[in-house]
C-alpha cells in the first residue's frame, strides 16, 4: 500500500492508502441452457475460509480481458464457451484499491479444447446446481463472494427484464 498526502473534497488534509493491482479481476458465470451453472469451491488464504463462487482469476492489464476470462473458464471448469457476454464492471473496493473487475456471461458451454489445468496452488472442487439455488444462497449469505453474487444477480435481472433468450430467462427463473 502507498500513501499520499492530498487534500481531502472538504478542503482538510488527509492522508490515502492506495492498493495498486498489476492486474483486473475476471468473472465467469457459466449458464447451461437448462438452466444449472457451475460453482467453483476452493479455499481462500485471505479470510481462511472455503468459498462457493463462480470461475474468477486475474488478467494482466495489458490483456483482453475476455482472453483472460475464458482461460480461467477452461482453467477452473474444463468448458469453453460459444458466446460470451460482458455483463458486469465493477470497482471492487475502491477506497483503498484501484482494482476492477470485468464479469462475462458464458453460453453454448461444452468441454474446452486442449488441456487446461488449475495453478498448482488451487485445490478446486465443482458443482453444477441449478440457477436459482445458486441465488438462494447468494441471498442467505452461504455465497459470500462479491463478485459472486453480483453476477448472479445481474442474469436474474436480465431473465427478468427479458435480455436473455426466453427459454433460457425461464430456466433462470425457475
Amino acid at each position: 500500500m502507498t500513501e499520499y498526502a492530498a487534500t481531502a473534497p472538504t478542503g482538510r488534509p488527509a492522508t490515502y492508502g492506495l492498493v495498486s493491482y498489476k492486474n483486473y479481476a475476471v468473472a465467469v458465470l457459466p449458464l447451461f441452457e437448462d438452466g444449472t451453472t457451475l460453482l467453483v469451491g476452493q479455499h481462500r488464504f485471505p479470510l481462511g475460509d472455503y468459498s462457493w463462487e463462480i470461475p474468477e482469476g486475474g488478467g494482466p492489464l495489458d490483456e483482453d480481458p475476455l482472453e483472460s476470462a475464458r482461460r480461467e473458464l477452461a482453467e477452473e471448469t474444463g468448458l469453453q464457451a460459444a458466446e460470451w457476454r460482458e455483463i458486469l464492471r465493477a470497482q471492487l473496493s475502491n477506497s483503498v484499491s484501484d482494482e476492477r473487475a470485468i464479469g462475462y456471461l458464458a453460453l453454448g458451454l461444452s468441454p474446452a479444447e486442449g488441456e487446461h489445468h488449475a495453478d498448482d496452488t488451487e485445490a478446486i472442487a465443482l458443482a453444477r446446481v441449478p440457477f436459482g439455488e445458486a441465488l438462494a444462497a447468494a441471498m442467505d449469505g452461504q455465497i459470500q463472494d462479491v463478485l459472486t453474487v453480483a453476477m448472479l444477480l445481474k442474469a436474474h435481472h436480465m431473465a427478468a427484464k427479458g435480455l436473455l433468450e426466453p427459454a433460457l430467462a425461464r430456466a433462470v427463473l425457475g
